[in-house]
């Protein structure tokens, strides 16, 4: 069945509150849409969202890519050739991940509807629908103790905090919400690149005298492997990769350095679905287990992290609640919501509508 045409749109997304990392604030979601047709009407949806801090791409360059040499790469194409499909568009262009993962995962879900498979059942099924964490973004002290009290109210009993540059806001922060949420909830800290290698491991050891934590998420700048190595070896606290791991290739240097406990794999980092899974196989075969992350993206390209979530062993847990953070919570079909818990359902491809 023969691709026939590749069409865009962009959107923006308002959240209900705004979004606040060490890098950066926003207040909606710049995404763009991509749709894959086939010569039989039927049709393959994917989005990818534009952040400049972290993958350098735009609304512009990434709509540019993928009408330019992606489009080229795969029209005409019989979508059952997906793995050389997948190919072409991976080598038509250098870098460009989000705009790759959005084209991957829009050939995805039109490769699994021609065969009437569920992209979870075609990637290789699963047990338990994944269970997410709530994020609770930066600001001041008083407004994060209220947001995890309240997360925590509405079920989550996994946060993820985010911290970075203030280092002695930091730990009171962290103390502080400890306090308001107690033992039961797990608290993951998420540095975005925002510490320095012997501040981190001042800053952690700091907090591993006052609390517990699951993990810390990239505590140094994404390029700096040897700092996060000095901190995985002088602190108890799992340390996980996140802007230090785009591509296989970086997860195997990750590994192979011995540099972190966990990988966190995001589909607009890595390029979509298919690189994703290579790298949740190869920490696999080394005993690293991995996180399933999200940017700032739309309910779509979350309900593709999901798929993927459900389907592989080695994805042990879930950071997908960018989509809670939309104003406009009604969506046709894809990943539904109880609480924390993202419940896929049998329809074929993403299971959109």
């Amino acid at each position: 069945m023969k691709i026939t045409e590749l069409l865009t749109q962009k959107t923006s997304l308002p959240l209900e509150k705004p979004f606040k990392t060490a890098l950066r604030s926003i207040n909606s979601i710049e995404v763009v849409d991509v749709t894959i047709q086939l010569e039989n009407e039927e049709s393959g949806l994917g989005s990818a969202s534009s952040t400049w801090q972290i993958t350098g791409e735009s609304l512009e360059s990434i709509e540019a890519a993928m009408k330019g040499p992606m489009k080229q790469a795969l029209l005409g194409r019989d979508i059952e050739q997906l793995e050389d499909i997948l190919t072409a568009v991976q080598k038509s262009c250098a870098a460009n991940t989000s705009a790759k993962a959005a084209v991957d995962i829009a050939l995805h879900d039109a490769y699994c509807k021609m065969f009437g498979l569920p992209l979870h059942q075609y990637l290789g099924g699963g047990a338990l629908f994944p269970v997410t964490d709530m994020t609770i973004s930066i600001d001041n002290l008083e407004k994060m103790q209220d947001s995890a009290k309240l997360s925590k109210e509405q079920g989550f009993d996994v946060l993820k905090i985010k911290v970075g540059n203030e280092e002695k806001l930091d730990i009171e922060r962290i103390t502080k919400i400890r306090e308001a949420v107690g033992d039961s909830v797990k608290l993951r800290l998420d540095a975005n690149q925002g510490w320095s290698s012997k501040n981190a491991v001042k800053i952690i050891r700091a907090l591993e005298e006052k609390t517990n934590l699951e993990l810390v998420e990239q505590p140094v700048p994404a390029g700096d492997i040897a700092g996060l190595k000095y901190i995985r070896e002088r602190v108890n606290t799992p340390i996980m990769a996140d802007e230090s791991v785009f591509s296989p290739a970086d997860a195997f240097r990750l590994i192979k350095e011995e540099a972190v406990d966990l990988l966190n794999i995001k589909l607009m980092k890595c390029g979509g679905l298919r690189r994703a899974r290579q790298i949740a196989d190869m920490a696999q075969s080394a005993g690293v287990e991995c996180m399933i992350g999200s940017m700032m993206e739309s309910h779509l390209s979350v309900t593709a992290a999901a798929h993927l979530a459900y389907a592989h062993s080695n994805i042990t847990r879930y950071d997908l609640d960018a989509a809670l953070w939309l104003q406009d919570q009604v969506v046709q079909g894809g990943v539904k919501w109880q609480g924390n818990t993202a419940e896929l359902s049998n329809r074929p491809g993403l299971g959109l509508h």
